[in-house]
């Protein structure tokens, strides 16, 4: 089986963003997407936690849900707020810290989506600490790893 094609996108200043395509209808995927139960199992960094989630299955714009984590060894849960949706095409939540994760599908063909992921850290409160502690190459490398896992898991 070959890996997917994960390629870097140009999103702008301060934003990260990579993309696959997935043999998968966009529907399918924006309900794993939209389901903060299912971050788990969508996660390839490793940072969020098999965890009971806090809120609710199907999200729409401004619901809260929180999600148990863990950087440096660390466990702690966090709760983000949904602040973009569009059903089928785009999921967005902010972090309390003001960064954003944003996931956008565009189906290009019958049963095969272009899945962009992308961490949004112009919004964030204090962008230049998020350069400082690394977390634009690390989350790239997140990003890579979790799109790769959705392209393999279709």
């Amino acid at each position: 089986m070959t890996e997917a094609a994960v390629t870097s996108v140009d999103s702008g200043p301060r934003r990260v963003s990579r993309r696959v395509l997935v043999n998968a209808p966009a529907a399918e995927i924006f309900a794993l997407v939209a389901d903060p139960h299912r971050h788990a199992e969508l996660d390839g960094s490793g940072t969020v936690r098999d965890v009971p989630v806090k809120g609710p299955h199907a999200l729409k714009a401004g619901d809260r849900f929180t999600v148990g984590m863990k950087q440096y060894g660390l466990p702690y849960s966090i709760t983000s707020v949904v602040t973009g949706l569009e059903a089928d095409q785009l999921v967005e939540w902010q972090h309390p810290l003001g960064h954003r994760w944003r996931w956008e599908l565009a189906e290009t063909t019958p049963g095969v989506t272009e899945v962009t992921e992308t961490f949004d850290y112009s919004t964030s409160r204090s962008p230049r600490v998020m350069e400082i502690l690394k977390f634009p190459p690390k989350n790239a490398h997140g990003i890579t790893a979790t799109l790769r896992a959705l392209a393999a898991r279709f």
